[in-house]
Formats: C-alpha cells, structure tokens, sequence
C-alpha cells in the first residue's frame, strides 16, 4: 500500500505528463491522488518547487528501472516505444513526457528559486537515462564512445517524435523514429547480438 505522500508524487508526475507542469496545481494533485487535504505542505514544505522536482525524480526512476531491467539495448527500445505509444492511444495523445514537459515551462527567469532546482532535477533524470541507455548498449558490445553518441541521440529522437506524435494526433512519427533507431542500433551490434523483432 502506498502513502498518501506516494500517492502525491506519482500524480503529480502523472498529471504533467499530460497537462505540463504551469497547469498542475497542487490542489489537482490532491483530487488526483485522494490525499487528505492539508497534506501538501505536510509532505512537501518546500511547496510546489518540491513536489515538481520529486515528480521528476519519480519519471527518472521508473524510466531507468525499465530500461535496466531489459535483456538487450533492442529490447529497451522497443519497450520503450511500445509503452509511449499506449499510452498516447490510452490518453488520446495526452500523455507525453513529464521531464520534457517541466524541462521547457520552469524556466521562469522572474522566479529562479523555484525554477533552477526544477531545472536541474530535469537535466539529471535525462542524464540518468542516457546513462542507462548507453550502460545498455555497451554490454551488448557496442563501442563505448559510439554507444554514448547513439544514447544521446536515441533519447533526443525519442522525445522529439513524443512532441510530434502528440501534435499531429498520430502515431506515425513515433513508428517512423522507432524503426530508424531500431535499424541504426541495429547496425552497430555484434552480429551475434542482432535480433529480430
């Protein structure tokens, strides 16, 4: 069973994931989560700025924990791929990225205590995926400098088809981007490595 200060951070990343982080309230939170009114600034005394951060900490933690439990770099891919185009389907393409999505609203330059630590709690959750990724790929025997390119520009390829599925109400870019970094991955492997999907 979880608690309600669980409850809180798993809504909270839930929540912006689909409706970005300037439009999750903590009173939506709240109603989201059925915490117990009051309990906001109980869980978090840092307000907001807290809750945002520890959503993300939450979205870094669950994205490498998939990632690292995979059997192959491939096979992370197309978890990864195939979880993000259910959930678009689930959401009518709702739910995106709840790092991306704080990522480009907190940088608020009126108010830099509250978006500074958001900031960089988001450019540690994507370090710690490209990190997995690249962790990933090495051990199925790609270079280690090329696997560090290939995690950077995996991520950066995956998130930028997100934004344009998400726009256009389609899956196709997700498709498209998914078969190309399948191939490029896939080209890189040793040959005893290669599968089909």
């Amino acid at each position: 069973m979880t608690s309600p200060r669980e409850r809180m951070v798993v809504s909270a990343a839930l929540l912006i994931r689909e409706r970005g982080a300037h439009s999750t309230a903590i009173a939506d939170v709240l109603a989201h989560s059925g915490a117990p009114r009051g309990s906001a600034y109980h869980y978090f005394p840092g307000g907001r700025t807290q809750l945002l951060c520890e959503a993300v900490d939450y979205a870094a933690e669950y994205m490498t924990t998939k990632l690292d439990a995979s059997a192959s770099c491939l096979d992370a891919l197309d978890e990864l791929f195939r979880g993000y185009r259910q959930q678009l389907q689930h959401s009518d393409f709702r739910a995106g990225c709840p790092v991306v999505a704080v990522a480009v609203e907190a940088g608020d330059p009126d108010k830099p205590e509250q978006s500074e630590p958001v900031i960089a709690r988001a450019a540690a959750a994507f370090s710690r995926w490209r990190e997995a990724i690249a962790v990933r790929m090495r051990a199925d025997g790609i270079d280690p400098q090329r696997a560090e390119d290939l995690a950077v520009f995996t991520l950066s390829a995956f998130e930028g088809a997100l934004v344009l599925a998400r726009a256009a109400r389609d899956l196709d870019p997700l498709d498209r981007v998914h078969a190309q970094l399948r191939s490029l991955i896939g080209d890189q492997l040793p040959r005893r490595r290669r599968t089909s999907r």
